[in-house]
Order: structure tokens, then sequence, then C-alpha cells
């Protein structure tokens, strides 16, 4: 017990070592941590582009997020030269801006409506910089058949062939697969690559190339064959699904006349009678009405869409 006073001061300075070891390897990790982020946020860019990524704290701290993780994939899947941190930045000044012309130009209670809209814009956004990578990959399916068909009948490797399509074909179908061929570089499997970039850019066209193409290098048979077929059959389909975008474009620009219509006629209203909106907007029954009738045009231009989307 006569060492009691020893024993604490000695269990007191190893704690003190302890904490500040830790907090010294904290602190490292921590650095390494922030290091790789900014490596990563600055993964595509080139010398000769120059482009520094703007809002790097952003970034970092939107990456560790599920939210974060789930903009980076759609936005590595639309092809868009964006990190997270700055699409995220870029949606919140849009939906600023939004609140604060659409508030000056109507009344403030449009200006919150216009915010949401903000809000669903830019996921619509992703959304249909995915659909239209989409549609161009789609586009470039037959060239890219062909271009495989060639190379196997050569008697390459399907392995080689898809580098070898990587290099000869033009954005995006170049770039998706050059990115197959790097993940094929590594090791990995030629299956896991293919389903990946079907997940990436859903297509019914993608997802009968990759199964055939899973199938051929699984059991072997006449891939040239199957791809000279396939490629026909994609020809043909380019063909219809250019003629069913033309009959529907009328259609596609009608949903979005009608909502452009009804805005037009809010700045009548408010033109005729300064002051207008803000009355209507002051009384609750006013405020449902706004509402009622946005949910209308938004449900509209849904069923619109949804009707036109002809699956060919």
């Amino acid at each position: 017990m006569d060492n009691l006073p020893l024993l604490t001061i000695g269990v007191t300075l190893l704690a003190g070592v302890l904490a500040v070891i830790g907090v010294h390897s904290y602190s490292a990790g921590k650095a390494q941590q922030d290091a790789l982020f900014q490596r990563m946020s600055q993964i595509g860019e080139t010398p000769a582009a120059g482009r520094r990524r703007r809002f790097s704290g952003v970034d970092r701290r939107l990456r560790r997020t599920r939210l974060g993780k789930r903009i980076e994939r759609k936005i590595t899947a639309t092809g868009l030269d964006l990190t997270p941190g700055e699409y995220a930045v870029y949606v919140l000044a849009g939906i600023l801006g939004l609140y604060f012309v659409v508030g000056s130009v109507f009344a403030p209670f449009f200006g919150l409506l216009a915010a949401l809209l903000g809000v669903w814009g830019g996921n619509f956004f992703l959304n249909h910089q995915l659909t239209k990578r989409t549609e161009a990959f789609i586009g470039q399916l037959p060239e890219l058949t062909r271009v495989l068909a060639n190379a196997t009948q050569a008697g390459l490797a399907l392995r080689t062939a898809i580098a070898m399509a990587a290099e000869e074909l033009d954005n995006p179908a170049g770039e998706e697969f050059r990115r197959v061929a790097d993940q094929l570089a590594i090791g990995r499997s030629l299956d896991d690559a293919l389903n990946e970039l079907a997940d990436r850019l859903p297509s019914r066209e993608l997802t009968v190339l990759v199964s055939t193409l899973v199938l051929s290098n699984r059991a072997g048979g006449t891939i040239v064959s199957s791809l000279r077929n396939l490629t026909d059959t994609l020809e043909e389909r380019k063909e219809t699904r250019r003629e069913v975008k033309t009959l529907l474009s009328q259609v596609k620009v009608t949903a979005v006349a009608v909502p452009l219509l009804g805005f037009g006629f809010l700045l009548i209203l408010n033109g005729m009678r300064d002051g207008a909106l803000d009355d209507m907007t002051d009384a609750t029954a006013g405020k449902i009405a706004v509402i009622v009738a946005s949910g209308l045009y938004g449900l509209g231009f849904f069923l619109i869409n949804r009707l036109t989307r002809v699956r060919v």
C-alpha cells in the first residue's frame, strides 16, 4: 500500500502516453484518408485539361455518406466530368436560384414550389443523362458486335477482342469497354465485368449482348455466327427505335408545353393586376388550389411520358 501513490502516477503516465499515441495515430489516419479522397476526386483529370476539382471539402464529406455513394455511382454511369461534391453544390445553387427568381417574378409561395421542383430536377437531370448515354450506347451496338465478330473470326480471344473494340469505337462504347478491359487486366472475371456493364447501362439490347458473350465464353460454340445474327437484329431494332422516337416526338413536346402554358397564364394574371398572385397565395384556399393545380400538371407530365414509353 506504500507504493500506491507511485503506482497511481505510473498508471496515469501510461494512460497519458497511450492517449497521445492514439491521438497521433488518429491524426495520421485522418490525413491519409483525406489524401485518398483527394486523389479519388481527381481521377480522370488530364494535365492537358488542367481542370481543378472544386469544392473538395464538400466532396470528401459527401462521399462518406450513403447518398454521396449513390450520387457517385450515378454520375459514373452518366459519364459526366463531375464529382459528387460539385454536383451537390450546383444543385443547391440551382435550387436557391429557382427560389429567388420564381419568388420574385410570381410570389414567394411559388418560389417554394420551384425549390421543391429543383430537388426533383437534380435527380431528373442525372436520369436524363443516363438515358441519353444509354441510347447513344445502344446506337453503337451494331458496330460493336461487328467489331467483336471480325476480331473473333480472325482468331483473337474474346478478351483481346474487347480491348480492340475499346480502342476502335467512339465514346460512350469505347469508354465503357475500356473500363471492362481494365477490369479484365487486373484479374476480374469476364462474367462479372460484363454484368457490371449491363447494370451500369440497363437496356434489353445490351443484356442480350452480354448474355451471348457470357454463354459463349462459358460453353464455347459458334460465337462468330451468333454475333453476326445479333448485328443484323440490332440494326433492325435501331431503325425501329428511330421511327418510334420520331412518331412520339410531338406527344413528348406536348407534355412539356402544357405546364409552360400554365405558367404563362399565371404571368398574364399577375400582369393584369399587380400583386394578384400574392393575394391568391396569402389565403389558405389559394395555396391549396396552387398545390392541386401543380400536382395535376405534374401528374399529366408523368402520365404522358409513361404512355409514350414504348419498349421495342
